[in-house]
């Protein structure tokens, strides 16, 4: 059954919200604020593979299972000829699932690598890259997937603490590109390198900040038509149900998105102090607005952009992907799902359902939480889902 619980914070002083909030946050604003943050969690259910009949996705698609059992699947990234790796950041390794046969599910399992706290993974010239929350590792891949010549390119990223999920993907410039998310909920933060986007050589070498005040973005990805970055961010708990909104932002060099004073389209945060020197509203002029608002706390893990692969209908050639994993803290639970942010001449004008039926029509039950998605050159896109430790295909319908 679905839980709830009803918290109300009037937010004067630091000390007021007791310490579990003390170390969630920075300082009170000077204006009063009050929030009722309601707890809501949709009762799990463990899975059954009658469950994949629930599940729905756009007229021109179909969804099969393709692995379950898997425990925690996280993030992923498939080679040109079908071989999944899967990171699972509970367990500490790297999976490697093959399809032996043919029958379009996987029937070979391998671990390929040991790593601690590993979340982000990604290819580049026959390497894959892989992150924790401190350390950036990179191995040859071979012709039969296994992995060899491991070698450590990065040990000293920020601490994770409360977002740990490192994710990191190679643009077209052959640079190294990743997210290092908050320590907290709304701190101020003391290493320079929270909240923001890193980008750095191929080698781990040069490592500049390329954007800041993202609290915590964790899938981003390249639009094919323009080559602009996007990515959703993950907004402030503690604001109530409906703010802040989790947003959809392109993200530019040198922009500031204004986290931990900022969210959404220029808003300050009504709860937090001043920054030092300037007021939040005037520091709110010099940030970049979001793109796009969805419903607070749907909690974005994946972004990724479909390409132009086979199968896929023209239609959603440009169109991006998000993975909501699903709400917490909200009345009526948001989320659970992947939607389609739909681009026409590079911008992103509207959204829909791509990928539900994980949460029961009443709010009350789930079956699944999407987690990472990728997009494979034959054009099946794998989504995974790591509370019930599934992964699905979603292929054009032949």
């Amino acid at each position: 059954m679905i839980r709830n619980l009803l918290f109300t914070a009037t937010l004067f002083t630091a000390g007021q919200l007791g310490n579990l909030l003390i170390a969630q946050k920075g300082l009170p604003s000077k204006t009063p604020f009050t929030a009722t943050v309601n707890t809501a969690y949709p009762q799990h259910l463990d899975f059954k593979e009658s469950m994949v009949s629930n599940l729905v996705v756009p007229s021109g698609f179909k969804v099969m299972l393709v692995a379950s059992g898997l425990g925690k699947p996280r993030i992923m990234s498939v080679t040109q000829q079908g071989i999944l790796y899967v990171t699972r950041r509970d367990a500490g390794d790297v999976l490697m699932l093959k399809d032996t046969d043919n029958d379009g599910k996987f029937d070979e399992l391998k671990t390929v690598m040991k790593f601690p706290d590993v979340h982000g993974i990604t290819q580049h010239n026959g390497m894959l890259y892989l992150a924790s929350s401190k350390i950036i590792k990179r191995a040859k891949i071979g012709s039969d997937g296994m992995l060899s010549d491991t070698a450590t390119l990065v040990k000293d990223l920020p601490e994770g603490a409360q977002h740990n999920n490192r994710m990191l993907a190679f643009g077209k410039d052959g640079k190294l590109y990743m997210t290092i998310g908050s320590t907290c909920n709304d701190c101020g933060e003391t290493n320079k390198e929270n909240a923001t986007m890193l980008v750095m050589n191929e080698d781990g070498t040069g490592r500049q900040i390329f954007a800041r005040g993202l609290r915590n973005t964790i899938g981003f990805d390249w639009q094919p038509q323009t080559g602009d970055i996007w990515g959703c961010d993950n907004g402030t708990d503690w604001r109530g149900d409906e703010i802040p909104p989790e947003e959809l932002n392109k993200i530019e060099k040198n922009g500031d998105y204004g986290w931990p004073w900022v969210f959404g389209k220029q808003e300050v945060d009504p709860t937090r102090e001043d920054p030092s020197g300037t007021t939040k509203e005037a520091y709110a002029k010099n940030t970049v607005p979001a793109v796009m608002t969805f419903p607070a706390h749907s909690a974005p893990i994946d972004f990724r952009f479909i390409g132009n692969k086979p199968g896929v209908p023209q239609a959603y050639q440009n169109d991006a992907l998000v993975a909501w994993h699903g709400s917490w803290n909200r009345k009526n639970p948001e989320g659970y799902k992947i939607q389609r942010i739909h681009f026409e001449n590079g911008k992103p004008v509207s959204v829909d359902d791509f990928f539900s039926g994980f949460l029961s029509k009443d709010g009350k039950t789930r079956f699944g939480r999407p987690a990472g998605i990728i997009v494979a050159d034959s054009g099946k896109i794998f989504v995974s889902d790591d509370e019930n430790g599934n992964i699905y295909c979603i292929a054009p319908a032949k």
